[in-house]
């Protein structure tokens, strides 16, 4: 493709992808395909000669599209935000334009020290102690996802405690990548401790995470690893860092805190509360911008308080990648910093982000989606026949109709039935998630599209979907 051919259609890809964003309330919000329908749509053998790009967007609209999920659809409510906007399409256009592969400073100064300046700026703006900066003791990187940096977070852990019968803490409500990562780290399950939580707030309760530990130590384990939540993944419940971390500092275990969808939030003043005890206490922390800070998929920024173990942990050196700027020690070198070798320029559309909206344009953006679940919350309140996780300081609300007159059991399958009647509609698209033996709607509130509107809509369709169940269950 030629430089005139790409300038040709990648104005037809900037006009179909501005269309897309300015019309995609015409679009059911969940794909409506069958499994194995767009396979079958599809050759099965790539094409011998080369085909006329026209021909490819053709089919992306006519193949693609259809078995598409609108996650940034105003009407998208399922699991949590995934914010797409301009600045950052356009950020990231120019990173694969540029084709970096910063693996090394050497290999492309500018992408590792344009890292180094977002997220120090990010830091800033949430409020993040300053010896985590990159020009201090600790520092920050991009991941691609906050399960990357709560391995490497791990792997750095267990580097500095020494491999012996490492244990990991967790709660029912930790995401399941913490798990994960004990897998592929080498922690066996049966060393990966699940301590209890409060029963009304589902924070983790830290005299259970204290007892744990004082039992693994007494039976020669060497505890090795907490992590606690801000917000959840369930419910968004905050895990009290601040007792954890007390208790962490006193035996000298690393204390991680995974805060990807609500760290964000601490952008705002008046929610820097969120952080309370992560200066103090915490050896690493991670949020997501990818979620609820308006930048596209992928961008989880890891923060850590000491860069050595993180680097000690996962620095090898092969000849290759010997060069005069790593052996001089003033550089970082980000290929120590994640799983992989290579890495892309993700820090351009941080970046341009940042400075597209600014810090006030990006509190005013966590503001709204909060307003607009505080706004729902009101309502499900006032309604009779639903009942309200009254806990949602953030952009989700939990709700579940009380389904009087039906057993458990029967309670259960009707809100499963509203559940899926809901989303088969494809006028919105909402998640779901158990407290106890009981589902829950989750409805996560925080796309740009997002208006009181849509939110109003949405509650009334929920409203008259619930009617149309009940009335089925009674007869």
């Amino acid at each position: 493709m030629s430089a005139e051919e790409f300038r040709k259609h990648g104005k037809q890809v900037i006009d179909w992808i501005a269309d897309y964003m300015a019309g995609i309330e015409s679009y059911p919000v969940r794909s409506q395909v069958r499994p194995g329908e767009i396979r079958a749509a599809l050759p099965d053998r790539a094409p011998e000669q080369g085909e006329p790009f026209d021909r490819v967007l053709a089919d992306l609209d006519r193949i693609i599209l259809p078995g598409v999920t609108h996650w940034q659809h105003p009407n998208f409510f399922a699991y949590f935000p995934a914010n797409a906007s301009g600045p950052a399409i356009l950020g990231d256009l120019l990173s694969s334009g540029l084709g970096v592969q910063g693996m090394i400073w050497a290999t492309s100064p500018a992408c590792t020290e344009l890292e180094t300046v977002v997220v120090d700026w990010l830091a800033d703006l949430l409020g993040l102690p300053e010896h985590w900066r990159t020009d201090a003791r600790g520092g920050g990187v991009i991941e691609d996802s906050a399960s990357s940096g709560s391995l490497v977070a791990l792997l750095a852990a267990l580097h500095r405690a020494g491999r012996a019968r490492n244990t990991l803490y967790v709660s029912s409500q930790t995401h399941s990548s913490l798990e994960k990562a004990a897998v592929i780290a080498g922690v066996a399950t049966e060393n990966v401790r699940i301590v209890d939580v409060d029963p009304d707030t589902l924070a983790m309760r830290p005299e259970h995470l204290a007892t744990l530990i004082a039992q693994d130590l007494a039976d020669g384990a060497t505890p090795t690893m907490v992590c606690a939540t801000i917000g959840t993944t369930s419910t968004t419940a905050i895990d009290p860092v601040r007792r954890i971390g007390e208790i962490c500092a006193e035996h000298g275990i690393w204390l991680h805190v995974d805060a990807a969808y609500a760290g964000v939030a601490a952008i705002r003043d008046e929610l820097r509360w969120i952080n309370d005890g992560v200066a103090e206490f915490a050896d690493s922390y991670v949020t997501d911008p990818h979620k609820w800070l308006l930048t596209n998929f992928d961008c989880t920024v890891l923060w850590v308080a000491d860069r050595v173990p993180l680097i000690d942990a996962l620095s090898i050196l092969p000849e290759y990648l010997r060069n005069a700027a790593t052996e001089s020690g003033e550089v970082i070198d980000y290929r120590d910093w994640q799983i992989p070798l290579g890495r892309r320029f993700r820090a351009l559309k941080l970046w341009a982000v940042l400075r597209w909206y600014g810090a006030d344009g990006l509190r005013e953006h966590i503001r709204t989606g909060i307003a607009l679940a505080d706004d729902l919350a009101g309502l499900v309140r006032e309604h009779d026949d639903f009942t309200l996780l009254e806990h949602h300081p953030f952009g989700l609300v939990c709700l579940r109709p009380l389904w009087r007159g039906l057993s458990d059991v029967d309670s259960e399958d009707a809100t499963a039935a509203l559940l899926a009647r809901l989303n088969d509609s494809g006028d919105l698209y909402l998640s779901h998630t158990k407290i106890g033996a009981r589902t829950m709607l989750r409805v996560a509130i925080g796309a740009p599209a997002t208006t009181r509107e849509h939110v109003r809509a949405a509650w009334q369709r929920i409203e008259a979907e619930y009617r149309a169940v009940l009335a089925e269950r009674v007869e």
